[in-house]
């Protein structure tokens, strides 16, 4: 018998530890997304940690700016960021106020609410690939920069909320390098993923974009 999933919103305390412990695990919690059309619940199972000044590969590694603020605030916010003029990307703050650090949400299963997913995500071939991807995760789930600071953690109504579900047993979770990554910070072992799950990302290396001529 599959135990239900329990509803207990993490709390702030859950945040408030180094990023690569939280990273690992918030594998198999639930992210509840409010939207005017109704709710998207998706089980978290990939991810990746950034740890600010001692990472490279942060966005925060090079100090405060006004893009990474919300890096710099209490754990259990959200941060928001565009990339490559075209994508949403979505993270939680970790770590004390003041460090910088966050975990990055890769992929996922959408478990609630795959009607409202598949109508943002209409290239998607199964809903297996409806959050299979960091990009395709904000789209499914209609995140952009609104939502930037957003605090997961606050209580009464909130348009983005962490719950406790069913973490990944650890046997099951594994870790590698981060995708796309380049320089110093390629050597990080800080993306986790639970083993054989088909909503996983495939890993790939960081490849150098090539000057127009």
């Amino acid at each position: 018998m599959i135990a239900t999933p329990d509803r207990t919103p993490l709390s702030r305390d859950f945040f408030d530890r180094p990023v690569v412990e939280v990273a690992p695990d918030l594998l198999g919690r639930l992210l509840v997304r409010t939207t005017p059309d109704g709710p998207i619940t998706l089980r978290l199972t990939e991810v990746e940690a950034y740890d600010g000044p001692n990472d490279p590969g942060s966005h925060a590694y090079r100090g405060r700016t006004a893009r990474n603020d919300v890096m710099f605030g209490r754990p259990g916010h959200v941060y928001v960021y565009f990339t490559y003029g075209m994508w949403f990307c979505m993270n939680l703050v970790c770590g004390p106020e003041g460090r910088a650090s966050a975990v990055l949400l890769r992929a996922g299963e959408i478990v609630e609410g795959a009607e409202l997913a598949r109508e943002r995500r209409l290239s998607a071939r199964n809903d297996k690939e409806l959050a299979k991807g960091p990009a395709r995760l904000a789209t499914a789930l209609d995140v952009d920069r609104a939502l930037n600071g957003t605090d997961a953690c606050a209580a009464g109504d909130t348009p983005l909320r962490v719950l406790t579900g069913t973490p990944a047993d650890p046997d099951q979770v594994l870790n590698g390098p981060r995708t796309g990554v380049a320089g110093d910070g390629g050597v990080h072992p800080w993306r986790f993923w639970i083993a054989n799950d088909p909503t996983v990302s495939p890993y790939r290396a960081h490849v150098p974009r090539r000057r127009r001529s």
